[in-house]
């Protein structure tokens, strides 16, 4: 059975350093400060979806250290609130959001996204949560609180990084959830949950490729960089985090452990 690694803290620890910046263009080509299985040009892709305008309104959910919700406010001009429950990430999207003159638009709030949300009802015009409701517990009590707090005809728009799509051992399981908790879901579960919670399915893309060359191109990145990832979080995390994007890999490109991407609204009445 594999530990766990202390994957968030160690990312968000180092995040505005320069050897840190350089594995994120290494991983990902364009850097946004994202910090999941995100590339920018699927996430420009994922934000047409969601036919944001100025006058928007939009929570992400499981923001990290902000970089991908700071993009948003920078890209489109609307007011975004990222909410995530590390301390850490929420410190430094915080401060990027003061550095780069974003703070009127882009704010950052400590908050368990799995449990009721400190929002009115109807107060958002889009949800974005990236590779991170597999972290949350009781997905259907998390896509009723998000109903609850979108605008009628409101979009939501997730990914689910770990549906299970074949044969998996106990290790695979333990060392693909090795950097916390982790919600594996069956195939239509999603789909499923999305239409018990109120939801109206606009949309279901397979994305689990993009996951898989992520995943391969921040192992490469990090091994590059090895020496001081390991003077900077030691040896065992080190390479705990390396088994673990290792493990990525090896089930998204098998299609064991697949990434969906969904789209869905909230009926306008």
């Amino acid at each position: 059975m594999s530990e766990k690694v202390a994957h968030y803290d160690a990312q968000y620890g180092g995040f505005t350093g320069e050897v840190y910046a350089a594995i994120r263009r290494e991983t990902f080509g364009e850097d946004i400060g994202q910090n999941s299985w995100l590339t920018t040009d699927e996430f420009r892709r994922f934000l047409s979806w969601l036919e944001l305008s100025r006058a928007s309104r939009v929570l992400d959910v499981g923001c990290g250290s902000g970089g991908p919700a700071l993009f948003i406010a920078r890209s489109i001009g609307c007011n975004i609130t990222g909410v995530d429950i590390h301390e850490k990430g929420v410190e430094v999207a915080n401060k990027q959001s003061q550095a780069t003159g974003l703070a009127s638009l882009a704010q950052f709030r400590l908050v368990d996204g799995s449990k009721s949300l400190p929002f009115e009802e109807n107060a958002f015009d889009a949800i974005a949560c990236i590779d991170a409701i597999n972290h949350l517990p009781n997905r259907l009590g998390v896509l009723i609180e998000w109903q609850r707090i979108l605008k009628p005809g409101g979009r939501l728009l997730f990914t689910d990084p770990i549906t299970v799509t074949g044969l998996l051992s106990s290790e695979e399981i333990a060392v693909r959830s090795s950097a916390g908790f982790y919600l594996f879901a069956a195939p239509d579960a999603d789909e499923r949950l999305i239409s018990e919670a109120g939801f109206e399915l606009l949309r279901r893309e397979d994305v689990t490729e993009n996951m898989g060359l992520v995943a391969k191109r921040w192992h490469e990145a990090r091994a590059k960089h090895a020496e001081f990832l390991i003077q900077a979080v030691g040896k065992e995390t080190f390479e705990g985090q390396q088994k673990f994007f290792a493990m990525a890999h090896e089930l998204a490109r098998e299609r064991r452990l697949s990434r969906f991407a969904f789209l869905a609204r909230k009926p306008a009445n």
